[in-house]
């Protein structure tokens, strides 16, 4: 149904227009391929039909299209000064300039493809989803929050977050992300204060992960647990830290 290598030539081709040697633009190419590597993995632990293995890879391709075009527009990857990318991206899929067309012939999936990236960024997916649409919405979540523990890892660190890393060391880590992590939830934007915060933000995505194989994926990979090493100078923090290494861990070996 999908041809892989016809989708990885014409997203080569798609995004060759985006300046490639870009630091930030080849960090999104190299997220993208990551993501749909990912989300295969989960659809086949899942058992799911080839078919649908096909169209869990094919929206971890898709899912991140709005960030070349973001970029190039608003010269910035943040959603909150320019526009929400998983939106953008569908738009440009499904709207105009209607790009889906080059990946897929049939329509029959536009639906449930479209859908999948529109929520793939959201703190809370919509409850009006059927289960088979929330099914998919799931695995590009994990997949794509299991790519940026690694993102963490290898991109640069002040390329991420414009400070050196012992700028975001010596900053505090506010009681509502700590709060946050107790309940084992995703950091919501909102709370977020310090660049400590923005960091530690990204640790709590692991309790948001939905399938056991996401969790297992996360395991062997190794880049959370390469995050959780963090060792900060001042005691307070870093027992707020070493409180939070305890509750992922203890949470994806349960």
């Amino acid at each position: 149904m999908i041809n892989e290598q016809q989708v990885k030539q014409l997203f080569a081709n798609y995004t060759s227009d985006y300046n490639p040697k870009d630091p930030k633009i080849a960090l999104k190419i190299a997220h993208t391929y990551k993501v749909a590597e990912n989300s295969k993995a989960i659809a086949e632990s899942l058992g799911l039909s080839e078919e649908d293995v096909e169209l869990a890879w094919l929206i971890g391709m898709l899912h991140d299209i709005g960030r070349f075009e973001q970029i190039k527009r608003y010269q910035t990857f943040s959603d909150a000064q320019s526009v929400d990318h998983a939106e953008f991206g569908a738009d440009l899929l499904f709207k105009e300039p209607g790009l889906i067309k080059d990946y897929i012939e049939t329509r029959e999936y536009d639906n449930l493809i479209e859908t999948a990236i529109r929520e793939h960024n959201k703190y809370r997916i919509s409850d009006k989803l059927d289960d088979r649409t929330k099914m998919f919405a799931n695995i590009i979540r994990d997949a794509d929050k299991i790519d940026i523990f690694r993102v963490q890892v290898e991109e640069p660190i002040e390329g991420i977050y414009g400070v050196p890393f012992e700028c975001i060391k010596s900053q505090p880590l506010s009681d509502q992300v700590l709060e946050q992590v107790k309940a084992h939830t995703a950091v919501l934007r909102s709370t977020k204060i310090s660049y400590l915060d923005y960091y530690v933000g990204h640790f709590s995505l692991a309790f948001e992960l939905v399938y056991p194989y996401s969790r297992k994926l996360t395991i062997q990979q190794g880049y959370l647990a390469q995050l959780l090493t963090i060792q900060v100078e001042d005691e307070n923090t870093q027992q707020k830290l070493d409180y939070i290494k305890k509750e992922i861990e203890d949470f994806l070996f349960a």
